[in-house]
């Protein structure tokens, strides 16, 4: 079964309604990259009129886990991911949609093949670009993923 926009979305519902709730939604998933979106709202606003950090993050890693499911899924091997670390910079208010991407497909494929070839875990920093609807960069996470091949 391939995981599409749709079934993620399915997913967030029933094993992440937190995230389903405040809006957090997948509109492309391809082998390259990711993108989720979210609009500002009143049940994911913060004290400040604008989007809550917390939010922010959920998408970000949604881009990031998303991708690295599907990459893992497409390799046929059974193989755990972990976020070990994160951290995120906020540049501006996020208000309005917000739209999340991370490109680094590639990046994934390469940590996936290592960890098969020499069966030892593997670390990988993936980014995450938080963008409003006037192209303005409003967040950056960066979210280190262990992933290790299941014996």
């Amino acid at each position: 079964m391939t995981i599409s926009p749709r079934k993620l979305n399915t997913f967030l519902l029933f094993k992440l309604p937190a995230a389903y709730f405040c809006g957090v939604r997948t509109k492309s998933l391809n082998e390259t990259s990711c993108t989720v979106s979210v609009k500002h709202r009143w049940i994911n606003q913060n004290p400040f009129n604008s989007m809550f950090w917390a939010v922010q993050g959920m998408a970000a890693e949604l881009t990031t886990g998303a991708l690295m499911m599907t990459k893992i899924r497409n390799s046929g091997k059974h193989i755990s991911m972990l976020v070990a670390t994160n951290n995120g910079t906020f540049t501006k208010k996020a208000t309005g949609r917000v739209t999340f991407t991370c490109h680094q497909g590639d990046t994934i494929d390469d940590a996936i093949d290592k960890a098969i070839s020499t069966g030892e875990g593997q670390t990988i920093i993936l980014n995450s670009k938080g963008v409003n609807e006037d192209g303005v960069q409003v967040s950056d996470f960066n979210f280190e993923w262990t992933i290790k091949v299941k014996s």
